[in-house]
């Protein structure tokens, strides 16, 4: 079976599950599930009931889709994704992206919880991701490409979309939300960086630093869609903080601030008319 047969038959299953065909997806990150249960008449589908999907292996992630409305908007969430240090293929990981744009997904909302490079930020902040840096040396798009999906060489000169971040930045201030800005550093993990790399990040611009969300941004991107990055900051990163890190660590301040996190993605998706131009 070719990616595209495999894509196609995920796609297949789950039309077959839900009657809903939601323009705006939206991937929780560790600790941030909490904002599924804000979809109203959600439809919830197990990964491990899709076709061809992978299976989610790290805490705080639920392993499934939720499909719903928030106010009249009819939206799709990950509630839980995938890492590349599980041992998946960064086309693997990145699956779920090519399913939900062949069921009409137009605009992706990706978060994260992640660690501060920038002293100036807290443990608890929220961060509208401006752009990126990929540390890892690997990209989704590596292999034969099937020009069904996308272009060869798709351009990324402005991944994360400007009207979109705009909008994030006027909803957030009308909430009196406040919320930073600054560039992702994508670090393939497991293991947390050392100080001498996070002093290279910091070094080359990076403003937090985290394991996921670059790999879904490209493919995102590559398929024709509208992103959002929104980073939740649980942590100091190393040589600047002053404990060691744990994940326990991240799942728990990630859920103190899950409060604010599902105020600010509520009134988005709620308000977020699919298609617009902003």
């Amino acid at each position: 079976m070719t990616f595209y047969d495999q894509v196609r038959q995920a796609a297949d299953y789950i039309r077959e599950c839900t009657d809903l065909r939601p323009r705006t997806a939206i991937i929780l990150g560790s600790g941030l599930g909490e904002l599924a249960e804000h979809i109203q008449d959600a439809e919830i589908i197990p990964y491990r009931e899709i076709p061809g999907f992978p299976a989610s292996s790290v805490a705080g992630h639920a392993a499934r889709l939720v499909f719903g409305r928030i106010g009249e908007n009819e939206v799709v969430a990950m509630q839980g994704r995938f890492h590349y240090y599980e041992g998946y293929s960064m086309k693997e990981l990145c699956l779920p992206l090519y399913v939900l744009r062949q069921l009409g997904v137009e605009d992706l909302v990706v978060t994260n919880a992640c660690g501060a490079v920038n002293a100036a930020f807290a443990p608890g902040d929220l961060m509208l991701i401006t752009d990126h840096i990929n540390f890892s040396g690997r990209n989704p798009l590596i292999g034969s490409n099937d020009e069904r999906f996308g272009p060869r060489f798709p351009d990324m000169s402005e991944a994360y979309d400007k009207g979109l971040g705009a909008f994030a930045r006027e909803t957030a201030a009308s909430l009196e939300i406040p919320l930073q800005e600054g560039v992702y550093a994508f670090y393939s993990g497991p293991s947390f960086e050392t100080a001498a790399e996070i002093r290279a990040f910091k070094a080359l611009g990076a403003d937090t630093v985290g394991m996921s969300t670059v790999p879904e941004t490209i493919t995102a991107v590559y398929l024709g869609m509208r992103v959002l990055g929104l980073s939740c900051i649980t942590n100091m990163a190393t040589g600047i903080a002053e404990k060691k890190h744990s994940h326990e660590e991240v799942l728990l301040t990630a859920s103190k601030s899950a409060e604010r996190f599902c105020a600010l993605c509520d009134a988005l998706l709620r308000d977020w008319p699919a298609g617009e131009s902003f």
